[in-house]
């Protein structure tokens, strides 16, 4: 790391950038809209050339930078009032999160090649068309996609007249050619890059991911290397810059918690027509993370049981120093699900992340790879109800005894499944009718858009819904100590069960004991593995034949979100020993009461299951405490965890390296842990900024790690 690397990235870590920015109220404009009546298209435009114009953002240069652009304006307009946003919930529109375009993956690489004057050309041509043509909703949205392009383009050439005056020349010249035009250079696809990247989260996008940057800047490196512009430790250091500036304004962006914020980059796999994709370009950006250690941007690293060991080993090396990532996607795994989810060969391969994990195709998809969840545990907690309420005849009534069959097992686990089916299908009616409200930046960076003279709102190529399952792992071990307990070693029934958890089983703690004691995941147990297979299979079939009001269609996945907090405080104790209270693991991973024999075993038990079917998207989670890479070949054994994670099926891993007498100082003491990163749920994050909740839940899953 260079000594201008290291000021940069003190000045960032420290968020000395906050002196730079100033408070905006937006009120005005917001009342204006709501006056005049503005449509959604038009307020999209308007909010983000206020945010970029003089009122809002100005320029901003830190000491050495070489590309520029940094927040000024610590808030963007709102556009709706929550009463205008509650009145079309009650005409019956749904809309994802806040309603606004989100969650996606632009296609940067076109408009850094081209540069963005030749997008203002092509909505020029297109709206003379839209005209021509009497389309009125073709001409409203290239007359505010060209106003919003202009707008960054203003915003450029204040920054560059700034820097000339201050006499930065070489940020001067380039913001002079970038991004009006196409990019020549590394340098100038990076600060591109950061321009439309950031433009995006100014217009109101959130959770942007910035999708296979190995691929996306490999020629412009190529280019630099073979002219001698730039060597690898001159090409390093501007990806470290870049990196940098990822961080630069993540704080003011939006998630559930700091670091939960969608900038997730995509290294290796292979190309669109199924060439192996990693490259030194991929290499660099590991190795630029590597030397930095911040939560931005997230790596994840695509791979394959023909992927060479060394790419995992360079992936491993990333984890032992400690930043929760990188997260692994199988590509033998995912780009089949994707392709029988009806995604065409050459995008299934160009897969990337949204976010935190969930699988989509920059610039062709407005999946919302999110919308919802199904809870897992809820759905067996209200089956349990429902047979102990409804199944059984009422006590003492002879005749209705014989009429009916004994409970069993089997019938236990079709009362769970049908329910998770009654869910499933809530939410496919919930979901009727959803809309999102336009970005017409963003669309300028999404294929097909200004050919269609449609924003990326009103559908892209791909328009699925993503839906969650969360706490899988709970209700399979539930389902396990239900069998047990119940039916085979009659230690209670099934009431007496139902009822002990509404008191976390108070006065009998032989059957929590019992309980805790029943197989779990985890373990590579087959009596419980197999009802996990069951359970899987099931749920990548809940929505077969569904489709929404979009076109999409509907893809189950076994990632939780921040649903695993959420959905555990909706339901007492579960029959597996869980208590009241106490939260779901994250996405794909062994409950948090469960000891396991080691990480071998948790892999052998979580890809037991076909996970094809549900590849919305959802990792295995895994924590190692970090004294396995004190070995010699420590880093060596974690890469063949992964690797044998790959060759058994799995679809995606993310691994913990850390200690709980680490986190728990860093309850104790955060001042001194400010640099502990650690997992969250699809995402990094520093430890001593999130929640009391979340720390705790990480904590019990590193505790469960080292027992």
């Amino acid at each position: 790391m260079t000594p201008r690397i290291k000021a940069l990235l003190d000045f960032t870590f420290d968020r000395r950038q906050d002196a730079l920015r100033h408070d905006a109220d937006w009120s005005r404009l917001l009342s204006r809209f709501v006056a005049e009546g503005t449509g959604d298209m038009a307020r999209a435009s308007a909010g983000l050339r206020e945010m970029l114009r003089a009122e809002g953002e100005s320029p901003a240069f830190l000491d050495g930078e070489r590309i520029a652009f940094t927040r000024t304006v610590r808030q963007i307009p709102e556009l709706h009032t929550e009463s205008e946003m509650e009145a079309r919930r009650a005409a019956g529109t749904a809309f994802g999160e806040k309603g606004v375009v989100f969650n996606i993956t632009a296609d940067f690489a076109p408009t850094i090649r081209d540069g963005l004057g030749a997008r203002l050309e092509e909505l020029g041509a297109r709206l003379v068309k839209a005209r021509a043509e009497g389309d009125r909703e073709g001409v409203e949205f290239c007359e505010n996609a060209m106003l919003s392009a202009e707008a960054v383009l203003e915003l450029v050439e204040k920054y560059r007249a700034a820097a000339e005056k201050r006499g930065l020349a070489e940020i001067a010249e380039t913001l002079s050619r970038v991004p009006r035009f196409g990019a020549r250079t590394l340098h100038e696809a990076l600060q591109s890059l950061r321009i439309l990247h950031f433009a995006m989260w100014c217009e109101g996008e959130y959770h942007c991911g910035l999708g296979r940057l190995d691929q996306t800047l490999l020629p412009y490196y190529e280019a630099d290397l073979s002219s001698g512009r730039l060597d690898d430790d001159g090409a390093l250091e501007l990806i470290e810059e870049f990196f940098i500036a990822c961080n630069r304004d993540s704080d003011l962006y939006i998630g559930v918690q700091q670091g939960d914020n969608g900038q997730s980059v995509m290294l290796g796999g292979v190309t669109p027509d199924g060439a192996p994709a990693f490259n030194a370009l991929s290499r660099l950006c590991l190795k630029a993370c590597g030397e930095l250690k911040l939560v931005d941007p997230k790596i994840n690293l695509r791979v394959g049981r023909d992927t060479p060991r060394e790419i995992y080993r360079l992936g491993t090396e990333l984890t032992a120093k400690g930043l929760g990532f990188p997260q692994y996607a199988n590509d033998d795994v995912v780009i089949p699900a994707l392709e029988r989810w009806g995604y065409a060969p050459e995008d299934a391969r160009n897969y990337t992340v949204a976010a935190c994990w969930e699988f989509i195709i920059p610039g062709c998809g407005m999946d919302i790879d999110n919308i919802d969840a199904v809870s897992f545990p809820g759905s067996l907690d209200a089956a349990l109800r429902g047979l102990v309420r409804d199944g059984r005849p009422p006590k003492g009534d002879a005749a209705s005894q014989d009429a009916r069959p004994p409970l069993t097992y089997e019938g236990v686990e079709s009362a769970f499944l049908a329910e998770v089916q009654r869910r499933a299908d809530a939410l496919v009616a919930k979901y009727r009718h959803v809309e999102i409200l336009p970005g017409p930046f963003v669309s300028i960076l999404s294929d097909g858009c200004i050919g269609r003279a449609r924003d990326i709102s009103a559908g892209a190529k791909y328009n699925n819904f993503g839906i969650h399952g969360t706490g899988i792992p709970v209700a399979v071990d539930s389902l396990a100590a239900v069998r047990e307990l119940v039916f085979e070693k009659k230690a209670v029934s099934l009431a007496g069960l139902v009822g002990l958890l509404d008191t976390d089983f108070a006065g009998r703690p032989d059957i929590l004991a019992a309980a805790k004691a029943a197989p779990k995941m985890g373990n590579a147990d087959p009596r419980v593995d197999e009802i996990a297979k069951r359970a899987i299979d099931f749920w990548g079939h809940a929505f077969d034949g569904r489709r929404n009001d979009r076109g999409g269609i509907f893809r189950p996945g076994t990632g939780s979100a921040m649903y695993y907090v959420w959905h555990a405080r909706e339901i007492p104790a579960s029959p597996d020993g869980r208590l009241s209270g106490h939260p779901f693991p994250a996405n794909w991973a062994p409950s948090l009461d469960v000891p396991v024999k080691g990480p071998v075993s948790v892999i052998r038990s979580f890809t037991e299951p076909d996970l094809g079917l549900v590849c919305n998207g959802g990792p295995l989670t895994i924590e190692i405490h970090d004294s396995a890479f004190a070995m010699a070949d420590g880093v060596d054994k974690v890469a063949d965890l992964v690797r044998f994670f790959v060759m058994r099926g799995g679809h995606q891993l993310q691994i913990n390296a850390i200690d709980r007498a680490t986190l728990k100082d860093a309850q104790e003491h955060p001042e001194r842990h400010r640099h502990l990163i650690v997992r969250v749920w699809g995402w990094s994050g520093y430890f001593v900024e999130l929640d009391r909740e979340f720390q705790d839940q990480i904590i019990r899953r590193v505790e469960l790690a080292a027992s």
